[in-house]
């Protein structure tokens, strides 16, 4: 799982506050660390030296938007033609694609200082299918990050990758979801493939909440919970949320057999969307969508993670 890329904290009205002590996103970066240099520029190709994958450096090489069918066909042209020397390109899938965003960037929303080229401020399609819904697929959105569904037939861009992310799709041995009895009094469930711990129940008394009210509440949690108030949850960021989605499941997408109880609809998590400042990131369980609240005026859920915060 990899670090949101979010620098600055921000209120309910988008004004930027210190980080320390705020709950949110920039104050624990959790996540893998970018290097630095991110980027390794080659010959028409981009290597992301955080994951591994290998990205054409033109972000828009059809130069015209294709429906889902097209776009494949697209790629597989590149394949035989062997585009910069290589017969392995495709279309990237859902998590792929979301391993570009920076949560820090809008307009478009790719670490600051990126060597591609060609950047439409529109969306991009990935190879994944909705869960349940053949004929819709996933795609994102590259002004500001967000992570939406439309049917195959519709019309967006292509963005060929080549290459395998291990970081992005860690090997995890079965059962993924395991009871660890050391946290919460048995309350909390570990995420063996992200080292994460949540909690059971996928929810907290008092929500749905305003985005202030749901990091409030993790705090009184903590109080509840720990010695001294001492500070163990904490709100998710949106890279966090997102690593529960299994996107082979629906309504909600999370793996068969998952141990959690309560699910909801729509979770807020710590990252403030940097498009616009006075609204914040959420996961939509239900189908795994990756969107936005306005934190003022949405009222969401809140489901408290704990655990690793970098690696």
């Amino acid at each position: 799982m990899l670090q949101t890329g979010q620098k600055t904290c921000h209120d309910s009205a988008g004004r930027q506050i210190p980080c320390a002590g705020s709950g949110q996103d920039a104050e624990y970066s959790s996540g893998a660390p970018w290097p630095s240099p991110r980027f390794e520029l080659g010959e028409g190709v981009i290597l992301d030296r955080l994951t591994g994958l290998t990205w054409l450096r033109k972000a828009n090489p059809a130069e015209f938007p294709l429906d889902w069918q097209e776009a494949l066909n697209f790629i597989d042209a590149m394949k035989h033609e062997r585009v910069h020397g290589f017969r392995d390109w495709r279309l990237p899938d859902r998590r792929e694609l979301r391993s570009l965003i920076s949560h820090q960037a809008r307009n478009p929303a790719l670490p600051e200082g990126n060597p591609f080229t060609n950047v439409f401020l529109g969306w991009y399609w990935t190879a994944t299918t909705l869960a349940g819904a053949p004929g819709f697929a996933w795609y994102i959105h590259m002004e500001g990050g967000r992570t939406f569904y439309g049917a195959k037939r519709q019309y967006y861009l292509v963005w060929p990758v080549r290459g395998l992310s291990s970081m992005l799709w860690p090997a995890v041995t079965e059962p993924r979801f395991v009871e660890t009895e050391a946290i919460a009094g048995g309350r909390a469930i570990m995420d063996r493939r992200t080292g994460l711990i949540w909690r059971r129940s996928a929810g907290l008394p008092g929500e749905p909440a305003l985005w202030e009210d749901a990091l409030e509440a993790v705090r009184r949690l903590n109080v509840a919970e720990s010695s001294a108030g001492a500070r163990f949850w904490r709100l998710p960021n949106i890279n966090e949320l997102e690593s529960l989605v299994d996107l082979d499941r629906h309504d909600p997408a999370l793996s068969p057999g998952h141990p959690f109880t309560g699910c909801r609809g729509v979770y807020w998590s710590s990252t403030t969307s940097m498009f616009q400042p006075d609204w914040a990131w959420a996961l939509y369980l239900n189908k795994g969508a990756v969107g936005v609240g306005r934190k003022s005026y949405a009222r969401f859920h809140v489901w408290p993670v704990a655990g690793r915060l970098g690696s």
